[in-house]
């Protein structure tokens, strides 16, 4: 009884705080993929030239790393709710070192592109686990939310995302494209030293499940037809033609099959029943998916067209882009002391439709600055929009699948890189020109409007934030 009175005495003081050891890891393993999505922005034209590809193919460089991570991150993201995210933060991290060896030497596009689908499978578990890390600590210390905690995380994937097609530009400008690729192999050095120490091990009087037990908790039918769907959708979504149109129905008749089975399972890999009932966290997937259609045309298509319709080099494409990282961040952390959602969601729409506006004012001849203002209005969702549904999904999603919940959040949005990838493609064809910038800008702005009603008519955002954690747990 003694010890009930003083779990509920109305003083924090003697509760223990937030192991601060653990941020090196989490951040460190939550950018590896940011960066390597970024980074590549503007390197797909100088590898187009020195491999002699079109930017249709180079386009294979980032649809590959987000097919890859699309499947893989609520893959990782149950096992590390399953046996903790040590071990899978290790083996991921590995991988991404592997990746960055293979790339460096990979002598055509071919290989190239499989070491980007090695970079997406590698980078899959440092944001589940740093999510999975978030939810363990709140339940050791008894202080739910750690704000500050999940804009630090917010921040420095910001921070990522901007600096990436900068850093991108200094190294190409050092070493050549390769240099983008072997980033990566003291990348995941530093991340597996840094699991090594920092992360806790898994209890010592843990046992390992037996295999046939382990088998059906992983859920393994679900996790195939998982993949099934979800492969065929994006090879759909990255080369949008009639002919492709099967692609649909082999996606829809997996879909349906993935559905029976999860509704059926005992232990589903996604809990569908759960998931369907949980509609504030559908809707966050949903404006995650339109909100990175737009960031994204715009890293990828924004990047290329400043190279080549604009005439700017690698570096000073990257340098072009600085004001968002400048913005980004600023709003993260001014925004970031504030727990609603609500408003950062409407003024990260309403940001996202301004710039696409100011990007179909842009021709091959318009002054440099305009090109810094545009990226200046968009460091204002890119600030806001990722905090926002970060904070929407730890409080919504089911305490014991909140890696798995991250995952799927990364997943949506993934899928709206593939969108957004495939709009680029399409637009530009064989070269970045005025006319294909100005066409992804309506397919961008099409996509802010519907992240814009998508908010507006959500009826639950402001209890997202003010949920208790008992609230949360009963299902």
């Amino acid at each position: 009884m003694t010890e009930a009175r003083t779990d509920a005495a109305p003083t924090t003081d003697s509760r223990p705080g937030f192991d601060r050891r653990l941020l090196p890891p989490m951040i460190l393993g939550s950018v590896l993929n940011p960066i390597n999505s970024t980074i590549i922005s503007v390197a797909l034209v100088p590898i187009g030239r020195a491999l002699g590809a079109p930017a249709s193919q180079t386009a294979w460089l980032v649809s590959a790393l987000y097919l890859a991570t699309s499947l893989g991150q609520p893959v990782m993201g149950r096992l590390i709710d399953l046996f903790g995210p040590r071990r899978l933060f290790l083996l991921s991290t590995g991988l991404v070192g592997v990746a960055g060896v293979a790339g460096t030497l990979a002598p055509g596009l071919g290989m190239l592109i499989a070491a980007r689908v090695l970079l997406g499978l590698g980078t899959c578990a440092g944001y589940p686990a740093a999510m999975a890390l978030l939810r363990s600590e709140a339940a050791r210390t008894g202080r739910d939310s750690p704000g500050g905690v999940l804009t630090a995380l917010a921040v420095a994937n910001q921070t990522i995302a901007v600096v990436g097609p900068l850093l991108g530009g200094l190294l190409i400008a050092v070493g050549g494209w390769r240099a983008t690729f072997a980033l990566n192999v003291p990348l995941a050095v530093a991340s597996v030293l840094l699991g090594l120490l920092r992360l806790p091990k898994p209890a010592a009087t843990a046992r390992p499940p037996r295999r046939g037990h382990l088998a059906a908790r992983l859920d393994l039918p679900g996790m195939g037809l998982f993949a099934a769907t979800l492969v065929s959708l994006l090879l759909f979504l990255m080369n949008l033609h009639p002919r492709t149109w099967y692609l649909l129905l082999v996606a829809a008749a997996a879909g349906t099959a993935f559905t029976v089975r999860e509704l059926r399972a005992t232990t589903p890999f996604i809990d569908l029943r759960v998931l369907g009932g949980n509609r504030p966290l559908l809707a966050t997937y949903g404006r995650a998916l339109v909100a990175y259609v737009v960031a994204y045309a715009f890293l990828y298509g924004f990047s290329q067209w400043t190279e080549e319709g604009h005439g700017l080099t690698p570096f000073h494409a990257g340098l072009v882009q600085i004001p968002m990282f400048l913005m980004a961040i600023g709003v993260s952390v001014v925004s970031g002391r504030r727990s609603g959602v609500r408003g950062k969601l409407l003024l990260g729409a309403a940001g996202q439709i301004a710039a696409c506006l100011v990007l179909l004012t842009l021709t091959g001849r318009s002054p440099v600055w305009t090109l810094v203002g545009v990226a200046l209005i968009f460091g204002v969702p890119q600030g806001l929009n990722n905090l926002a549904l970060q904070n929407s999904v730890y409080f919504q999603a089911d305490p014991e699948r909140t890696a798995s919940s991250a995952g799927l959040l990364r997943t949506f949005a993934y899928i709206g890189s593939m969108v957004a990838s495939s709009a680029t493609a399409a637009s530009f064809g064989q070269r970045a020109d005025t006319g294909g910038m100005h066409q992804l800008a309506w397919v961008m702005l099409g996509a802010g409007v519907l992240y814009l009603l998508l908010t507006l008519f959500d009826r639950t955002l402001g209890r997202a934030t003010a949920a208790p954690a008992d609230a949360r747990t009963a299902k």
